[in-house]
């Protein structure tokens, strides 16, 4: 066989894989991009005669400048400048969850306007009717968001448990079709970024009553539409990899942080794996396509990496491999990889690891809650675990 042939193969065979498994490209009507418009009016902004800390500066910078406010200039800033201040790395978590409600509501009602606006087609109506909806239960009573942008596809970030008095924080990094509109789901609850990480927080919550955890649902990335090609390459996944990074460094207080990672998600924290601050004892992927490494080594990081996939996961059959900008390298779920690889129990498919009640959820909930001798390896393998537990417990 020729050169030529042995590389256009493996590339073909990558195609076929994710165009019969879904991975469509679809366009995205966009949206007035507000958050721009409020970068703007900060940048020319001032408070008490001081100018406005430049949004991309350190969190500890952003955290010393609020530190000197009053409470009663924070939540002016919070509501004069609800999307820079509600996804400003290092701004104080509670002032970041009021400047997002008050730009949900803000959302909500523009897309109620949109809804019959006349310029629009019907089509266009419908998605903005389906936005505002989706905005509507965001502003549930209760719920809490780090970060929300109503821009394009939209992002996200979501927070179970109070982040600020947390032992251990986990964060959940979802796939591809990651956006608003997917954010969380009626059905199919426990698929959904929001249910995800509920269903986590949930589970630790039952395996370690005693600890204090936090879980973020953590859609604050621009993931690959459907399974487009942009889902093969690391592009999107690189752009990803910053922005968590950052999240996670301006993460308050000093507690380990777990990392929870499903599908393209893995393909994020393995880029990200290098920069991450070593508060980061843990990261976990689920169904993953690869981490760009050929193994645990060539992540370079301190966390230990843990990896499952379920036994008629789909992912199984789209090739791991690396050519130039193509594929994501190795399966975390091989031995040769050298992750610690777990148990799945009975879940089921691509996007059935964070079910209540499965053995997948189990094993990742006591990652988080720092239970890790207490986890339960994939058949066949022994001492996935730090002090070998599972020499006595695997599933047959």
């Amino acid at each position: 066989m020729s050169t030529a042939r042995r590389v256009l193969l493996p590339l073909a065979v990558v195609f076929v894989v994710l165009a019969t498994a879904g991975w469509i490209a679809r366009g995205a009507e966009a949206s007035p991009d507000a958050y721009e418009v409020e970068l703007r009016e900060w940048d020319r902004g001032t408070v008490a005669g001081r100018p406005l800390p430049d949004p991309d500066a350190p969190p500890d910078r952003i955290s010393g400048f609020f530190a000197g406010l009053t409470r009663a200039q924070r939540d002016r800033l919070a509501d004069r400048y609800p999307l820079v201040v509600g996804n400003l790395a290092g701004a104080p978590v509670t002032l970041r969850y009021r400047a997002n409600r008050r730009a949900l509501a803000e959302a909500r009602d523009a897309e109620r306007r949109r809804m019959t606006d006349p310029r629009l087609s019907p089509a266009g109506q419908h998605e903005a009717g389906r936005r505002m909806h989706r905005f509507e239960s965001m502003l549930t009573p209760g719920r809490q968001f780090l970060s929300f942008d109503p821009t394009g596809r939209g992002r996200a970030a979501e927070v179970f448990g109070d982040l600020t008095t947390a032992d251990r924080i986990s964060v959940v990094v979802p796939g591809v079709d990651t956006e608003l509109l997917t954010f969380e789901r009626t059905q199919r609850k426990y698929t959904a970024p929001s249910g995800m990480a509920e269903a986590l927080y949930q589970q630790e919550r039952a395996v370690a009553p005693e600890e204090s955890t936090a879980v973020i649902a953590w859609a604050d990335y621009d993931s690959p539409v459907g399974l487009a090609m942009s889902a093969a390459t690391a592009e999107l996944a690189a752009h990803g990899a910053d922005r968590l990074v950052e999240s996670v460094r301006a993460l308050p207080g000093d507690a380990p942080v777990a990392l929870f990672c499903h599908s393209y998600g893995s393909v994020v924290c393995g880029v990200a794996a290098s920069e991450l601050p070593r508060r980061v004892s843990d990261i976990a992927v689920a169904g993953s396509p690869g981490m760009r490494a050929s193994d645990v080594a060539d992540l370079d990081t301190t966390a230990r990496v843990w990896a499952m996939r379920a036994e008629d996961d789909w992912i199984q059959d789209v090739p791991h491999l690396a050519i130039g900008p193509l594929g994501h390298g190795t399966d975390p779920a091989t031995p040769s990889f050298g992750a610690r690889l777990l148990s799945t129990g009975d879940a089921e498919g691509h996007s059935g690891y964070f079910e209540p009640d499965a053995r997948s959820l189990e094993n990742l909930a006591l990652i988080g809650a720092g239970s890790v001798n207490d986890v339960t390896c994939a058949p066949g393998v022994a001492g996935c675990a730090p002090a070998d537990p599972c020499a006595r417990r695997q599933d047959a």
